[in-house]
């Protein structure tokens, strides 16, 4: 990161080589749209190009720091798709075959997909840092800009609300 600060090009391919693949998960996790995910990711690499001067080593990991960039992107892309992500999930509700056409594992994998997207944001990034991408509760604290309480408590009501979710939409298909 020290290179890419002083303008360095091969050390940005390197750190876009080594970072892209997670930070893109993460963006895809969050999302749960390719093309956003896409989008993100690369306005999160333009940023972290533009702004190498602003990260301050030794203050925060570089990770930490990425992720925190991905994470505000999101953050704004929630707010001016809300109600677009809501008609998407009702959309993947009402276009869905029938339950008999997928396999269970298929329609337990859709109803987690769309239980997640349709947590509240900060919900969703809690539980998405955590328990998909193996963040510690500290390096996600700090990503989302809350204390460790706070993200433990919204990892909580994100598992509590999910759960329920998926035990409705698992009585409503019966399986």
């Amino acid at each position: 990161m020290r290179l890419v600060q002083t303008g360095d090009q091969q050390a940005y391919t390197r750190l876009l080589d080594r970072h892209l693949d997670r930070v893109h998960g993460y963006i895809f996790r969050m999302t749960n749209n390719r093309a956003d995910a896409e989008d993100i990711a690369q306005e999160t690499f333009l940023r972290v190009w533009h702004r190498a001067r602003t990260f301050k080593p030794g203050r925060v990991r570089f990770t930490t720091w990425l992720h925190r960039i991905a994470h505000n992107l999101c953050v704004d892309a929630f707010r001016k798709r809300r109600d677009t992500v809501e008609t998407e999930i009702d959309a993947m509700a009402d276009g869905a075959p029938a339950a008999d056409e997928l396999s269970a594992a298929e329609e337990r994998r859709r109803a987690v997909h769309a239980g997640i997207a349709s947590l509240p944001e900060r919900q969703r990034s809690a539980l998405v840092l955590c328990q998909l991408q193996g963040r510690s509760n500290r390096e996600a604290a700090e990503i989302i800009g809350v204390s460790v309480h706070a993200l433990e408590s919204l990892i909580a009501r994100a598992r509590r609300t999910l759960k329920t979710r998926l035990q409705s939409h698992m009585n409503l298909e019966g399986v």
